[in-house]
């Protein structure tokens, strides 16, 4: 079932960020873009690879008015240890929630059922707190922090410009399309 166009559901959890555990909830999400990130386990293979991609992109989101949020089934102490030993995510500047009770994995649909991980996991939440954008890939296939901000741009422009849409592959500048009955057939 998709949860494009949903509000995200009530939910709190801790996060380890910035050297402290800090309460974050549905409510500290919204007002802002936020982009909540699931990935299935600390002290793993893929994911410190694409969550130090991510990291490598944050000063841009955070220009773009973009919160970012790591998510695995794992604690908050789970993810000091994490930040406190390795090189690529001790570098990270966002929060990193601990979901040990998979509230957060089962509201969005991304728990796997018999294994206690999420999967591997994006969403894009405007500042009303409805998904905009949702991504799931096989735990063998990381993702990519270019694609994740061309995507938000794209999302943040149709928010800004009603009436118009993003067509395949657009970047911020190129042109857009403003669906009626007169482009039917011919595009």
């Amino acid at each position: 079932m998709s949860l494009i166009n949903t509000q995200v559901k009530p939910f709190k959890a801790t996060a380890f960020h910035n050297g402290k555990f800090v309460p974050v909830s549905d409510e500290s999400i919204k007002g802002k873009w936020s982009v909540v990130v699931f990935y299935p386990a600390d002290f793993t293979f893929v994911c410190p690879t694409e969550l130090e991609d991510l990291g490598e992109h944050y000063e841009m989101l955070q220009k773009l008015g973009v919160e970012v949020y790591g998510v695995s089934t794992d604690t908050h102490f789970s993810h000091k240890a994490w930040h406190d030993t390795s090189d690529k995510i001790g570098k990270l500047r966002y929060a990193f929630l601990g979901d040990q009770m998979h509230a957060l994995s089962n509201a969005f649909g991304v728990l796997r059922e018999g294994v206690g991980l999420a999967d591997r996991a994006t969403f894009v939440i405007d500042p009303d707190g409805v998904i905009q954008i949702m991504e799931i890939t096989c735990e063998g296939v990381g993702r990519n922090a270019n694609e994740l901000v061309r995507k938000i741009r794209a999302a943040q422009y149709v928010r800004a410009h009603p009436g118009e849409v993003c067509p395949a592959a657009w970047e911020e500048g190129a042109e857009t399309l403003a669906p009626s009955l007169d482009l039917v057939g011919k595009i």
